[in-house]
């Protein structure tokens, strides 16, 4: 056995230059006969350095580029920044230093060390969505959508702090306060951005039977756009002289509608009464989750307006009141209360004193079942279900109702009052209104701003001679919006613009793009399962009605990784029990973290890390290498894998079977933990039988070829050490070589390994013949000399027999 020692530093290093010399993992955009394959991972935030869920989900990715490619694909597998964000903004703000500095801090951070763990990315498309040459085209992109209608201003409720008198976005007001001053939290109405996301929810929510997600994130967007069948309703105000649309799905009980609740964001509601009780309360409800509002068990709240609302049906007035259990994100942001037929309605008419009428036959109050109805009018003894179309056509006569469906999505809000985003490139000229900044002058770039918190308003405001400009239109002056977007937005696109990075002409070339598009394979955490893959999927949709690209679909195929946790428990910094991927490098490489993370369990599950795990993974990958440099001294070096013939040696069955084994782990599921396993099982056969194997030509070449077949089953796991057993063996390089094909022959197996115990204790193992039968294999159990010498003499009083797997004698 060879003392040479295991060395992934320099092993990974050796090959880490090679590839980058080479330029190895870069694809070229001419096609070619073979089939193209997209894997892609979810654009990074670029924050410090990367962490451990950075490694299991590239570890991932790669794994599939690699046999991919090696299965006969054209593999594109790029990355880069998700640039744009507010924890570089708050770094400014705390430090003075710019936004850009720190995050192209980071992103070096992240490039160096997704170099160092051999990633294989085309680092040729390699770009940062805070880069002009990227968010000149992420405003192309919004100044479409505007011609188009899909972009559109209008006001809508920000969270605001009084005290710095700047716009909070819901992360820097957790709990209600402002995060850089702790004070209370209010609601203002401001006149913001949005995308008209709404246009598209039908074909958001029915196209998902066209891709292939994992049900439950298909659940997560269907909810999300929430669509319901019902009927649109008008409440009318005469204070305001104003008709409230209401969205109920059971007109059936309009008569049983006692009063009039408003969401706290409803941005009527201070014009309806602006007393301080009234302002407190909406102040009130900023500082609590949607979450914390909608808990069932919670005692209800609200706050009487002051002012009524007709009920259209029977031309009551009922008592307007504003409530933090309904929320803006539902139907109109407003709703008719029933009392007697919602468990929420009847809590706070209970409260507060209100009438609480039934209006169906159904079981005690609160009661949502059917039956006849009661205190309706003209629909007294109807059953329910049968006048719930008739009312609606009753009131349609009127014009006061109409058959509707609703959505739970809303519109994208994209405004952010804040510096570090995308501006959006429009200007307000007080003649033309608003103007959209010509294609030639794209991109709007940030300028350079003192004050990156300033006092009542947007820290772009203060850029004075940015904000002055020329209108195109009419040559008069002209301002710029100070808003930018929401990085969402830069994140919703970025995957196209992979295809043809370069291109200083356009976001892409279409024919590029029909080249590559769709993602084949995306990967990426279940968090992004809603918001991201939304947006992604509306641009997606929108640019194709545009007729910019030639798909419906950003991402044929998803798969969402499970957490790295550790101690049971979620990493933080809090908690003392973070991970950093360099630490794990540092003592055992790169290959050694990758197989374990993908190794202690299956990838769509969660995993506890364990020091001692990622141990015994470098030791088999350390047995690997062993092996491979003592089969290469004592069979001739790199000969060649060849000239096993037609050999059924344990080893070449045992490799056959990884082949088959890994194949289908890798083509047909994400099990790369028991891919690895196997080829765990391999290596250690090979050690089991070698001394075997050493003396004649054909067994020699059988361990060349047992070992070339570990080291190119491993590779996509740890491709530095397959990269490195590979050529010791072979000559040649491993990523260059076809995937392996098991011989049917060697896998339709004549014998099988039988596992022989004494009181659950392995004593030995022994080849049996396949067929078998359980009588046989207990007597052949019976003559091992291993077992007989452990049973010595005892009464054997059970014997438990997994047929072709284990004999346990148990004795006393």
């Amino acid at each position: 056995m060879s003392t040479e020692r295991y060395d992934p530093r320099a092993i990974e290093a050796k090959w880490q230059r090679l590839w980058a010399a080479e330029r190895t993992w870069e694809v070229s955009n001419e096609p070619d006969e073979r089939p193209k394959s997209y894997v892609l991972e979810m654009l990074p935030y670029p924050s410090g350095e990367p962490h451990i869920g950075h490694l299991k989900v590239y570890s991932v990715g790669d794994a599939l580029a690699h046999f991919r490619r090696r299965s006969g694909m054209r593999v594109l597998h790029p990355m880069g920044y998700d640039a744009f964000g507010l924890p570089a903004e708050n770094h400014a703000i705390a430090t003075g230093q710019h936004p850009r500095a720190s995050t192209e801090a980071s992103i070096a951070q992240f490039r160096e060390q997704f170099r160092s763990w051999g990633i294989s990315i085309d680092w040729s498309r390699e770009f940062a969505t805070h880069e002009p040459e990227y968010y000149r085209w992420t405003q192309w992109i919004f100044l479409r959508l505007f011609e188009r209608g899909l972009a559109y201003r209008k006001q809508a409720a920000v969270n605001w702090c009084p005290k710095d008198e700047t716009v909070l976005a819901n992360e820097q007001a957790k709990d209600g306060v402002c995060e850089r001053c702790g004070t209370p939290v209010e609601i203002r109405q401001l006149e913001q951005w949005f995308f008209k996301i709404t246009d598209y929810a039908d074909r958001l929510l029915d196209d998902l039977a066209t891709v292939d997600w994992p049900e439950h994130v298909v659940t997560m967007q269907r909810n999300w756009i929430g669509r319901s069948r019902g009927a649109e309703v008008s409440f009318r105000c005469e204070a305001l002289g104003t008709d409230y649309r209401v969205f109920t799905t059971r007109p059936d009980t309009l008569f049983g509608a006692t009063f009039f609740v408003m969401a706290p964001e409803h941005p009527d509601v201070l014009r309806l009464n602006d007393a301080p009780e009234v302002r407190d309360y909406v102040n009130s409800a900023a500082r609590e989750s949607n979450e914390e509002r909608g808990d069932e068990g919670r005692e209800k709240t609200g706050v009487a307006l002051g002012q009524t609302v007709t009920n259209p049906v029977n031309g009551e007035q009922i008592p307007m009141f504003v409530a933090d259990y309904v929320l803006m994100e539902y139907g109109t942001g407003a709703i008719m209360a029933v009392p007697a037929h919602d468990e929420r309605d009847f809590e706070f008419a209970r409260r507060f004193g209100l009438e609480i009428r039934r209006v169906v036959e159904s079981g005690e109050l609160p009661s949502t079942g059917d039956g006849p109805m009661v205190n309706s009018g003209r629909f007294d003894g109807l059953h329910n279900r049968e006048a719930f179309a008739q009312i609606v056509e009753w009131l349609a006569g009127d014009g006061k109702g109409e058959q509707a469906v609703n959505y739970r999505l809303r519109d994208w809000l994209l405004s952010r009052q804040r510096y570090w985003g995308c501006p959006i490139p429009i200007l307000h000229c007080d003649r033309c209104g608003l103007v959209p900044v010509p294609d030639d002058q794209l991109p709007v770039a940030l300028p350079d701003v003192e004050d990156y918190a300033p006092k009542g308003r947007s820290p772009l405001a203060g850029a004075e001679e940015w904000v002055r400009t020329e209108c195109p239109s009419c040559g008069g002056e002209a301002r710029r919006e100070t808003d930018t977007m929401d990085t969402f937005v830069d994140s919703s696109w970025y995957f196209l613009r992979y295809c043809d990075a370069r291109n200083d002409r356009a976001p892409w070339d279409r024919a590029t793009l029909g080249a590559w598009m769709p993602v084949d394979q995306y990967i990426g955490g279940v968090e992004h399962a809603i918001l991201h893959l939304m947006y992604a999927r509306f641009f997606t949709k929108a640019l194709a009605d545009l007729d910019l690209l030639d798909v419906q679909e950003p991402f044929a195929n998803l798969f969402t990784q499970g957490m790295i946790t550790r101690d049971g428990a979620k990493m933080s910094k809090s908690r003392g029990n973070v991970i950093s991927p360099r630490e794990v490098i540092e003592p055992y490489g790169a290959d050694s973290a990758r197989c374990y993370i993908l190794y202690i369990a299956p990838p769509a599950q969660d995993a506890d890390w364990s020091d001692e795990g990622v141990g015994g993974i470098h030791r088999f990958l350390s047995r690997l290498w062993r092996v491979a440099v003592e089969v290469a001294e004592r069979s001739g070096g790199a000969a060649g894998a060849g000239g096993v013939g037609a050999s059924r040696s344990p080893v070449m069955r045992k490799a056959h079977w990884a082949i088959a084994k890994v194949t289908t782990d890798l083509r047909e599921r994400f099990a790369f933990n028991t891919a690895i396993a196997a080829v765990i099982e391999l290596v250690n056969d090979i050690y089991r039988e070698k001394e075997s194997l050493y003396g004649s030509p054909e067994g020699e070449a059988e361990l060349r070829f047992g070992v070339a077949t570990a080291a190119s089953l491993i590779f996509p796991f740890a491709p530095h050490l397959g990269s490195e057993v590979y050529e010791l063996i072979t000559g040649r390089r491993v990523w260059e070589e076809p995937w392996p094909d098991a011989d049917p022959a060697l896998l339709a197996s004549t014998t099988v390994e039988v596992a022989v115990q004494v009181n659950g204790k392995l004593r030995d193992r022994i080849q049996m013949p396949a067929s078998a039968s359980q009588g046989e294999q207990e007597r052949l159990a019976r003559d091992s000399e291993k077992v007989l010498a452990h049973v010595n003499g005892a009464e054997i009083v059970k014997t438990v027999v997994v047929p072709g797997k284990l004999v346990n004698f148990v004795v006393r």
